[in-house]
């Protein structure tokens, strides 16, 4: 605790017109703090005449109080050193507060998304999905970057900004998207956020009111549904079959006023939106003057042709929001997103985004754009999809080798996972629980359902462990696997020898 803390705090407790002394003051308030653990064992105090002119008081009145607790034990001296709380204290232990139920008071959109938030466990290690390789990003290079920028920000970049992102940054994305995406756009079509989950929030907040409908892809992403039940939106599952999003087998008349998909590489299925489905999901947005979000979290990965072209680069008129993301080809730390959005609202995106959510981080954001303009961005995209590709290439044969061989594994042609469908029988929620228990996340698909789950299985990441933690999670999987077959089978044996008349409840 420093000792500056520790003269405000005595500086906002003492009573100058109480009868009790001020010298009796200070040392019935440290006294009590040192007791009840707020002052820590080894705690440096404030130095007597420096705390006495922070109190405003002689210097003695100081010197008085912390000879008294001395010679009772609680402070004691250093030579050349200060004085320091007696290392026989301990600071106090918190408590936890006991759990509650749904915190008084939400609102009904508030409990809907409350309900929504729970984060996953498991944000790094195997097999935690959408995580990238991290150890392997080129930090030094990054780091030189950072710092000229931090040395050479201009006043200007310190302050509240209201433009919408760096001019600089949003130039050489414009020019990325175009080239790598087939994304049609100017550098002032685009907006730099903190993230895509709060482009994603922007979008959505502009573009819908509350109790509209909005389509979300099913199995789709869990971040997706809490943004709009934020929002107060009624949310349809539209499913998801080998073609990507299927508008033809949403049974709700009612038209949507947002589409959420992922058409590149699907979330979390990875299945690629087909041409066919891409034009039919078109057609219908423009029928029903519907606004498509597009999030391309991860296309840079793809392992057997070239990326594919953007479904906003395809649109005939200006009805798709482009979302897309660092975190996946960067880091996630680093908190830069960016929407691509029409013409005619991009002057509303950029204000509204100043006012919720402010502006900042240019200096971060002028390292990125000289980053991605000297190629250090694109030579970090080839090596990851290169590694991203060897990776995934041990995990299917790691559970192979394994004997887990039963699992159905997704094609894999792009991004950091692949979706294991389970055998019939197999519970994803008990096998995620034991993993975790051994260091090992897997994350059940059934999560990624809105309604009941059409498909069981896992959600494997791959992209941020190296291949010995790869193998030695397929070697828990396996055993699980093997554990819960096993079980299941004794389980059914033991149905079959019940009497006649009786069953398997008791």
């Amino acid at each position: 605790m420093q000792a500056a803390w520790i003269s405000e705090a005595l500086a906002a407790s003492l009573e100058r017109h109480s009868k009790e002394g001020l010298s009796r003051q200070l040392m019935r308030l440290l006294r009590q703090w040192i007791s009840d653990g707020r002052l820590a064992g080894d705690t440096l105090l404030p130095a007597s005449r420096e705390l006495a002119a922070s109190l405003k008081v002689g210097r003695n009145t100081v010197l008085n109080a912390y000879e008294q607790l001395q010679a009772e034990g609680y402070l004691s001296t250093r030579h050349g050193a200060g004085t320091y709380v007696t290392g026989l204290f301990r600071q106090r232990q918190q408590t936890p507060l006991p759990a509650r139920r749904l915190p008084l008071g939400l609102s009904a959109r508030g409990a809907s998304l409350f309900a929504s938030c729970g984060l996953p466990q498991g944000l790094s290690g195997a097999f935690a999905p959408g995580v990238p390789e991290i150890r392997q990003f080129p930090h030094h290079c990054w780091q030189q970057l950072l710092s000229r920028h931090q040395r050479q920000a201009a006043p200007a970049m310190l302050n509240y900004t209201a433009d919408g992102g760096l001019p600089a940054l949003r130039e050489v994305l414009a020019e990325y998207l175009q080239l790598s995406r087939s994304v049609r756009c100017r550098p002032e079509q685009i907006l730099i956020t903190n993230g895509a989950q709060q482009g994603l929030e922007l979008t959505t907040r502009l573009l819908a009111d509350p109790g509209d409908i909005a389509w979300v892809e099913e199995p789709g992403y869990a971040g997706t549904h809490a943004a709009f039940r934020g929002a107060g939106l009624s949310l349809l599952p539209a499913p998801v079959d080998a073609e990507g999003l299927a508008p033809q087998r949403v049974t709700d008349p009612r038209p949507p006023r947002l589409i959420y998909t992922t058409p590149s590489h699907q979330y979390p299925s990875g299945v690629v939106m087909s041409l066919s489905r891409r034009l039919a999901l078109l057609q219908h947005a423009e029928q029903a003057q519907a606004w498509i979000i597009e999030d391309d979290y991860d296309s840079e990965f793809r392992y057997r042709s070239q990326p594919l072209p953007a479904l906003q680069g395809m649109a005939p008129d200006e009805r798709v929001i482009y979302i897309g993301t660092f975190s996946k080809v960067m880091y996630p730390g680093l908190r830069i997103g960016y929407l691509v959005v029409p013409d005619a609202l991009i002057d509303a995106f950029r204000s509204a985004n100043a006012r919720l959510y402010r502006e900042g981080q240019y200096p971060v954001q002028a390292a990125l754009a000289d980053f991605i303009a000297a190629g250090h961005f694109a030579r970090h995209v080839r090596r990851m999809r290169e590694l991203y590709r060897e990776r995934q290439q041990v995990l299917r044969q790691a559970l192979a080798d394994s004997a887990a061989e039963q699992l159905a594994l997704s094609p894999g042609e792009a991004g950091m996972h692949l979706v294991a469908g389970l055998p019939p029988g197999l519970q994803e929620q008990s096998l995620s629980q034991a993993a975790a228990t051994q260091g090992v996340w897997l994350r059940p698909l059934a999560r990624h359902y809105l309604a009941t789950p059409q498909q069981h299985g896992l959600v494997l990441g791959y992209a941020g462990v190296d291949q010995h933690a790869i193998r030695h999670g397929a070697q828990v999987l396996a055993r699980l696997l093997q554990e819960q077959g096993k079980n299941d089978e004794q389980a059914t044996t033991s149905d079959q020898r019940l009497p006649t008349g009786t069953t398997g409840t008791v």
